[in-house]
């Protein structure tokens, strides 16, 4: 299975990249992903569904400990195919 997630990390700040911003932007990045797209208004994945799903409890877990208030997910599954 193959899935796409965006997600964004709060409290904003348009100044500067919080900590929890930069801490998500490194766990994708260094994930197993087929597509990263990070972005100041939102950010994008794509990869097989364990890639993701790994690289969503890493997202979560080191973004809040990083100081985020608010992760908001949406997973979309985009397609079938070999791990």
């Amino acid at each position: 299975m193959r899935l796409r997630v965006e997600f964004t990390t709060e409290p904003f700040d348009l100044d500067e990249a919080p900590a929890h911003a930069v801490v998500a932007r490194e766990v994708v990045e260094a994930a197993e992903l087929d597509a990263v797209d990070v972005g100041p208004f939102g950010n994008t994945v794509e990869g097989g569904a364990d890639a993701v799903l790994t690289a969503v409890d890493a997202l979560l877990r080191k973004s809040l400990e990083a100081g985020a208030t608010r992760i908001s997910l949406q997973v979309n599954v985009i397609g079938e195919g070999a791990e």
